[in-house]
């Protein structure tokens, strides 16, 4: 049986940052991936934002990551040479009882160290972005986008360069905690037992699944996978604004947004539609509603140049009209058991704090 000091299952951002962070603090690191490439779920089926930390609850792992990865992601793609741009967003109240809204988006932002959101009339938000109707917005001028592919890439590179490897089309079938290590068995079409000091649970949609699998873990600290999809349409031609055009948040997500991808495309989405299970079909069968959504902030955006495009599927792990959960990232302090680090529920803003996240696993495994 081979031997590694720490296996990490799944290799979409947050699993290759944590992996990374591992590597470069001196330890051996394997990363098992059930798909044919890195990043094919959720980190590749996003909107590929850099978020500003504004939305969470002051003080949670949701606010300190994000605002923590905002300024490392930035700071990577510079160094790395990794393709983004700080395109800033709006936040805009599209009916007059949503300005008190902002103000409480603003005062929950400041206290979570985010302080360079702008309160803008509705003359001032026009001036900026000319084709939107609102009656007022919020400038946040740190958000901005990134190439999620290039980010992963550039991690794997780090990850090989200490020493480590992805080993792809190896699902994690289950796992054993005994005293000599942490026996993990693989399936696919090389199958293996493998013994490992360390197991960090990255696997995003299947994190809870995996967590289930493992024996010896105690399983009223495994939460239940809810899957919240989420539908993206494209729009051809050019892109009537520059900033990203975000509508005030809805349960269980951000609401139909306007982003610009790093090409200039513009696109819309994503909505929040619960399902049972992961499927990426598309739905076009509430356009009308997606489309009416668009128009509370375009009012003249015109239905013939938006298209279907791609979904994507939240990794949640409370369900419709429950309160949304923070990141969880549970250590032996947390469950008791030696070894195991999991990882539920980490959704957006998953992909802006992936290296803080990275950071914060590495630690407590030191």
């Amino acid at each position: 049986m081979d031997n590694v000091e720490c296996i990490v299952v799944g290799a979409g951002a947050v699993g290759l940052a944590c992996a990374a962070a591992i590597a470069r603090s001196g330890r051996e690191v394997l990363v098992l991936e059930s798909e044919d490439a890195i990043g094919t779920h959720t980190s590749s089926r996003n909107s590929e934002v850099i978020h500003a930390g504004i939305y969470y609850r002051p003080g949670s792992l949701k606010a300190e990551l994000c605002r923590r990865g905002k300024e490392q992601l930035y700071a990577y793609a510079r160094d790395r040479g990794i393709a983004f741009r700080n395109t800033g967003k709006l936040i805009v109240a599209c009916a007059r009882d949503q300005v008190a809204r902002l103000e409480e988006i603003r005062d929950n932002a400041t206290a979570s160290g985010v302080g360079d959101l702008k309160f803008l009339t509705q003359k001032e938000a026009k001036n900026i972005e000319a084709a939107i109707s609102c009656h007022a917005a919020l400038l946040s001028p740190s958000t901005g986008i990134v190439d999620s592919h290039a980010l992963m890439l550039a991690l794997e590179g780090d990850l090989e360069a200490h020493g480590g490897m992805v080993v792809l089309q190896t699902p994690v079938s289950a796992c054993s905690v005994e005293d000599e290590g942490i026996i993990v068995e693989t399936g696919g079409s090389d199958a293996m037992h493998v013994r490992t000091r360390y197991l960090v649970n990255c696997a995003g949609l299947r994190a809870p699944a995996v967590a289930r699998g493992i024996r010896g873990l105690d399983q009223a600290f495994v939460p239940r996978a809810y899957y919240a999809i989420g539908h993206y349409y494209r729009l051809s031609g050019r892109s009537p604004c520059e900033h990203l055009i975000y509508p005030v948040p809805e349960p269980g997500g951000l609401g139909i947004h306007l982003t610009v991808d790093l090409g200039g495309q513009a696109k819309f989405g994503p909505d929040v539609r619960w399902i049972d299970g992961v499927d990426y079909s598309f739905d076009d069968s509430r356009f009308e509603t997606f489309l009416a959504a668009i128009r509370t902030y375009l009012p003249d955006i015109d239905a013939d140049r938006i298209a279907p495009d791609y979904t994507g599927i939240r990794p949640k792990i409370v369900g419709p009209g429950e309160a949304a959960a923070d990141f969880r990232i549970d250590g032996p302090k947390d469950h008791g058991t030696p070894g195991v680090v999991n990882l539920f529920g980490i959704e957006s803003p998953g992909l802006t704090a992936s290296l803080a996240i990275g950071d914060y696993v590495a630690d407590l495994l030191s």
